[in-house]
């Protein structure tokens, strides 16, 4: 029994070492989870309403698993959680805006950690006392997708960890002043 448990520690330790040192890449946003899902917009703001089988037929497993039924995913699987790229954070299930890049910090705790939301509406949060723990769950402020939850043990200036669940977001590179201004001397 007691070489079971070793065995067991040895395996998962393997794996989250080795989805650490072999991060996936990002997907882009022209994916499936966003191609057949009709209320993802990066600028409607409106409140998304939906069943729960209707969001079943939109969302990819891994992302309805999470969003919706408040799953969790495994640390040190994400792409995002080791991503050093300037950008936005986007839910995946609306597209609403949640955190910028910069609010992004390494926490250690196998999940993309971030110390402030870009704005007071882009988050919910709600007291969630599940498997014996107080904790604050954090919802997406626009459809109310589980996103992960929030701890007091960040860095300044917030003090604050939201720890999130990679599988929920998405991200944009950040366009390079540069860019931007090709883009508009082009346009002339």
């Amino acid at each position: 029994m007691r070489w079971t448990a070793l065995l067991l520690l040895a395996m998962v330790l393997w794996q989250s070492c080795y989805s650490q040192n072999n991060p996936q890449k990002p997907q882009a946003m022209e994916n499936d989870k966003t191609k057949k899902n009709p209320v993802y917009s990066r600028t409607d703001s409106a409140k998304v309403v939906m069943k729960d089988d209707d969001w079943k037929k939109i969302l990819a497993p891994d992302v309805y698993y999470i969003a919706r039924q408040k799953g969790t995913e495994r640390p040190f699987t994400s792409p995002f959680e080791t991503l050093k790229e300037v950008g936005t954070y986007y839910c995946a299930v609306c597209g609403n805006p949640l955190f910028k890049s910069d609010t992004k910090f390494e926490s250690g705790c196998g999940w993309p950690s971030f110390y402030e939301p870009i704005s007071k509406s882009s988050i919910i949060y709600l007291p969630d006392n599940s498997l014996g723990m107080q904790r604050t769950e954090v919802e997406c402020g626009r459809c109310k997708s589980h996103l992960g939850h929030v701890f007091d043990d960040g860095p300044p200036p917030t003090g604050l960890r939201y720890c999130i669940n990679g599988v929920v977001l998405d991200f944009e590179k950040a366009k390079t002043a540069e860019k931007k201004y090709k883009e508009g001397k082009g346009s002339e």
